[in-house]
């Protein structure tokens, strides 16, 4: 157990880093791999070979005895292929050997990971390449390596590959913009990401107990319990022993592997709770969120304990989001959303805040998309979750800003304002520029936007790249027109006055779940893509596939596979879902039911025949009767849906949405009507209740 001393020796000790890079290696080395982080240079093979050796011993010096290319393929999750360093040398001896060969490329199986047609079974050879940008680290033995994943025929198969180029696209504008106001400076601007893990602890023992959640993540059936967040007192309250000691493990686990494990609480829902790193850049935030939901399993595991990452394993209370907080700095360390002390005439700030805006309003629908899968259908619009129509939220004084640009009026800023708290022992609250609103997809923050709409499970890559692109986007089309300026302080402001007017419909600080702004948001033209099924369409709509093929992200081939993936993993989902519904229906919650409907029948004959009351057996027993039929009916209909399913892709993801959702609801209401009505010595897995009160 490290002391708080120790911390800064702990943090990043398992991690191949720029320190560790520094003393181990040699001075040319080390600026080759500098030069190649700063400037996209290439590597000479002479110095892969001296990083790989470095990279070795000091592997090894942690007792690894493995490699491997750790990669993230479409599946949503990481793979990985472990190769020991282990080389023969004759006489039955071997040594440890890693070359930069091996470092800097590797090969795995194309076509056993989805890849929407781009590789059929017979095309199998794919290669994974080093990212010397992400820092190399030690997980359970294995010296692990980020990297790309590619086909033989040069596809990007993975999340990172377009991760990177929308990185690279986004700087080379923004550059372009700040030469424009004089900075001779910057050489890159990065995308600064901190996403917020929310996550649900249960007992293992329990979970074990439930096929649904086993198979599917979620509990597919459960009655409202007597009490779920209604007392508002979990949110933020003590944590309890036994989730401390996790969440204690879970910070040393990911501070070893230097991920920035900054806060930790409990979330709204019972079992609820809530990880967030400081922030890093784009890349590096996507490997280690993807590091941290597997850490989080696997600490949880220790404790035996199951961390759920689903987006709503409960119905009726909270889902798990992942907010992703977005911004954009320079390599000189400024912010690019930061206001300055009079945002009116902070010129560079509001340019880039016009371009977000106008960013955003031009590709809502496809920003809506990286968030759709059937997860997040399930929490989408209630419950702090933001609604699936897209808008963004400014703040008053923000607000204010922007429509005094817009009406050529001036602006009088009223300045920090302290909040009287009306407890006089305490000191004045300063008040920020905004407040925070909990509906909004695309909240700015102050000096970020944080959007809200992300489902706690996925890769945060995908949304992120969407971010990247369409700023990229934006920015080009503004340099494009202020590169010719002849007077660029009249054009900078009649181009942020045309942008904000234009755009000025995606602006919304209001209630996202009142039914008004639904009816307002259709009458502004917003998109409203309620479902994941409505949502996907959007990805291929030919001014999306335009936008990112133009900026390089995408080949058309590209994002097309990722559209068929993205519809295939929708239908296997609900098919998955509706299965074990069926499995559970006919081997758990039928014969139960049936047993203790027979139990009450009895009761009620014995009753009958001593000549005493028998009105709970017999009411009960034709409640529990009813509600049977109405399960067998529900599930036969979950049978004949399946039997029924369409082969086409695309026609079976709407079949899913449009008809199998339908009856899944329907086995459900039964299903939960006749908990409600059974003894619960007869109920065959454990309840709401017990699960989410469990630890």
């Amino acid at each position: 157990m490290p002391t708080p001393a120790k911390l800064p020796e702990l943090f990043g000790s398992l991690v191949f880093n720029e320190e560790t890079m520094k003393e181990r290696l040699s001075s040319a080395s080390y600026g080759a791999w500098k030069k190649c982080i700063t400037d996209g240079t290439s590597l000479d093979i002479s110095t892969a070979n001296e990083i790989a050796e470095a990279m070795k011993q000091w592997a090894v010096e942690k007792g690894a005895t493995h490699y491997t290319h750790w990669f993230q393929p479409m599946t949503g999750v990481t793979a990985e292929k472990h190769d020991s360093f282990i080389t023969p040398m004759g006489g039955g001896k071997i040594m440890m050997e890693f070359s930069g060969k091996e470092l800097v490329r590797g090969e795995s199986d194309a076509s056993s990971f989805p890849s929407g047609g781009l590789r059929a079974t017979f095309e199998a050879r794919g290669y994974t390449a080093w990212d010397p940008t992400s820092f190399a680290f030690i997980k359970e033995g294995s010296l692990c390596i980020p990297t790309i994943f590619c086909s033989y025929s040069g596809e990007a198969l993975d999340k990172k590959t377009p991760l990177l180029r929308s990185m690279d696209e986004v700087s080379r504008q923004a550059i372009r913009l700040l030469r424009l106001f004089g900075d001779t400076e910057t050489k890159r601007v990065i995308p600064q990401v901190g996403p917020e893990q929310e996550y649900f602890l249960i007992d293992k023992d329990l979970y074990n107990r439930r096929e649904d959640l086993r198979m599917c993540g979620r509990t597919l059936f459960g009655a409202k319990p007597p009490r779920g967040q209604e007392l508002d007192d979990h949110y933020y309250g003590a944590i309890r022993p036994r989730v401390a000691a996790y969440m204690k493990d879970l910070d040393e686990t990911l501070w070893a592997l230097g991920v920035l494990s900054k806060t930790k609480h409990n979330e709204v829902a019972p079992a609820q709770h809530e990880m967030a790193p400081i922030f890093s850049d784009a890349n590096t935030a996507c490997d280690q969120n993807q590091l941290a939901m597997e850490m989080m399993k696997k600490v949880a595991d220790r404790h035996n304990l199951v961390c759920l990452l689903h987006e709503k394993p409960f119905a009726g209370v909270n889902g798990s989001g992942k907010h992703d907080n977005w911004s954009l700095g320079t390599d000189t360390g400024r912010n690019l959303f930061k206001p300055g002390s009079t945002p009116r005439q902070n010129a560079r700030f509001l340019l880039f805040l016009a371009a977000f805006i106008k960013g955003v309003d031009d590709y809502q629908d496809f920003l809506r998309t990286t968030v759709a899968f059937p997860g997040n259908d399930h929490r989408l619009g209630a419950q702090e979750a933001p609604p699936a129509v897209i808008s963004i939220f400014l703040g008053d004084e923000l607000t204010a800003v922007v429509e005094s640009i817009i009406q050529d009026t001036e602006f009088k800023a009223a300045g920090k304002r302290n909040l009287k708290i009306g407890v006089d022992v305490l000191p004045a609250i300063r008040q920020d520029n905004t407040d925070r609103n909990r509906t909004s997809p695309m909240a700015f923050t102050g000096n970020k936007f944080e959007f809200r709409m992300l489902g706690s499970s996925q890769s945060i890559s995908g949304p992120n790249i969407a971010l990247n692109t369409i700023m990229a986007e934006e920015l080009k089309q503004f340099a494009d027109e202020l590169e010719g300026s002849t007077n660029f302080q009249e054009d900078l402001q009649r181009l942020i006055k045309k942008t904000f007017t234009e755009h000025q419909r995606i602006i919304f600080n209001g209630n996202g779940y009142d039914d008004a702004w639904l009816a307002e948001a259709q009458r502004r033209g917003l998109s409203n893509l309620k479902s994941a099924a409505d949502a996907l369409p959007a990805y291929i709509a030919p001014k999306n596939v335009e936008l990112f093929v133009k900026h390089g992200i995408y080949t058309k081939e590209e994002i097309q596979a990722r559209f068929e993936i993205h519809v295939e993993n929708y239908r296997n989902i609900l098919v998955i879902e509706a299965t074990t519904m069926v499995d559970m229906i006919r081997h758990q919650i039928l014969p139960a039911v049936s047993r203790y409907s027979a139990d009450l029948c009895s009761r009620a004959n014995a009753k009958a025949a001593a000549g005493v009351s028998h009105r709970y057996e017999s009411d009960t027993a034709q409640v529990i009767s009813a509600l049977t039929d109405a399960l067998m009916d529900a599930c036969g209909a979950l049978e004949e849906d399946l039997r029924a399913m369409p082969a086409d892709p695309q026609e079976a993801m709407n079949f899913c949405h449009n008809v199998l959702t339908g009856h899944m609801a329907e086995a459900r209401a039964a299903a939960d009507q006749l908990e409600e009505h059974t003894a619960s010595e007869y109920w065959p897995f454990p309840v709401y209740a017990d699960l989410m009160f469990s630890v």
